[in-house]
């Protein structure tokens, strides 16, 4: 899912190094008639952008997850929510 949001930002020229892109992960596990499932993820967007991009930057995340494999294969199966932080970045 990260990737695939650092690709459609890379379409827009927004730049996803190190240093300005990242994403905190959580799950939850729950029993379910004694089989242990993952019910939950949610990830949390961390991104600094010029003042400038941010629009962009936020049309690209209203948009990737029906790009991602990934999300598509959990969509319908586990419960995802994501969420996108921005901060603007100085020069």
């Amino acid at each position: 899912m990260m990737g695939t949001l650092a690709t459609v930002l890379a379409e827009k020229k927004i730049f996803t190094r190190e240093d300005r892109y990242k994403a905190e992960v959580e799950g939850d596990i729950e029993n379910v008639n004694g089989i242990l499932r993952i019910a939950r993820i949610r990830v949390k967007y961390h991104l600094k952008v010029p003042l400038e991009q941010a629009e962009a930057a936020r049309e690209a995340f209203s948009s990737y997850l029906h790009l991602c494999p990934a999300a598509q294969s959990l969509i319908g199966c586990i419960e995802l929510k994501d969420e996108l932080l921005m901060e603007e970045m100085t020069a």
